[in-house]
């Protein structure tokens, strides 16, 4: 039996809709998946698109109507792309549906829309009452970030031992790896001090986490610049990140197109294309739109229903 996946089908003036018509067929092949949209916005990016409307193409209606404005930011279609995402949590909460993936919104028009939050994983976090643990990668390497979507000089006033503590031990219930390294925040992991203290913190939240689950698990704090060298990507699948570009930066220079995007430690399963809404080539026909992120999303999403 196949998992129904309910997908928020994204902001309409990218390339959301595009990747899921292109990806149908293979990705029915992995699950039953249920598109958050109405039948007058699909016509209508089926017609800019100039296709026509894949077999078993099932949705489950979001309200809405109006014009799509390929490459534009608009507040309406970024109220669309909340609400597509909001009726895929409803169907995921009723048990109507075994997960969630979601394609790319634009942060910019939930801004314009009146939305307050800056992406997916804040309103699951609103949502459902829970902290969700954001990571990223693929099946050769995966990053969890500690702190997301918030400005760098933010960072270290966020890095407490308790709250560190509790997220490590979060990530291993969730991924449940023997061996996960966690970063320093500082050049040379702070050399002792004379680069920072940070990794005070970092060091006796490691120390508690591993106390906690009667093993060690974690290993640290790695110094960042050599973190993710392939030596070490030989003995970790697994990293704890301290902000989101410390995490993200190499893990696109290393794998972008075959990246995804997961919500942990929530009671639904999530997963995403580690990719934006791609403006500058919606709905434009001279180019090849990649799909992979798209397809290993799915392929995840089943992966963590089955390890439910």
């Amino acid at each position: 039996m196949k998992y129904k996946i309910a997908i928020s089908i994204g902001d309409l003036n990218g390339i959301g809709l595009e990747i899921a018509i292109k990806a149908h067929e293979e990705i029915s092949k992995l699950c039953e998946p249920i598109y958050c949209i109405n039948e007058t916005m699909l016509d209508r990016g089926l017609k800019l698109l100039g296709v026509s409307k894949p077999q078993n193409f099932n949705i489950h209606p979001t309200k809405g109507e109006f014009d799509i404005k390929p490459s534009k930011v608009t507040k309406k279609s970024g109220k669309f792309s909340y609400d597509s995402f909001i009726e895929a949590i409803k169907l995921a909460k009723k048990g109507k549906v075994d997960a969630i993936t979601t394609l790319p919104i634009n942060k910019q028009s939930w801004n314009e829309a009146g939305i307050s939050y800056k992406g997916h994983t804040e309103v699951l976090r609103d949502y459902f009452g829970r902290d969700a643990i954001m990571m990223l990668g693929c099946d050769k390497m995966f990053v969890a970030l500690f702190t997301e979507h918030i400005p760098l000089s933010a960072v270290c006033e966020n890095i407490k031992t308790k709250k560190l503590t509790q997220f490590l031990i979060d990530f291993y219930n969730n991924v449940k790896s023997d061996k996960i390294c966690v970063l320093g925040l500082n050049p040379h992991s702070g050399d002792g001090g004379v680069l920072g203290d940070e990794e005070v913190k970092i060091i006796k939240a490691i120390k508690e986490a591993n106390n906690e689950l009667n093993q060690k698990i974690f290993y640290g704090p790695a110094v960042p610049d050599t973190a993710f060298t392939k030596q070490n990507r030989s003995q970790y699948k697994y990293f704890v990140a301290m902000y989101h570009d410390q995490g993200l930066a190499p893990l696109k220079a290393l794998y972008f197109d075959e990246g995804i995007n997961a919500s942990l430690n929530l009671p639904i399963v999530r997963t995403s294309v580690d990719h934006g809404t791609a403006f500058d080539i919606a709905y434009k026909t001279d180019r090849e739109l990649n799909t992979t992120s798209y397809i290993n999303a799915i392929k995840e999403a089943c992966k963590l229903i089955k390890n439910k």
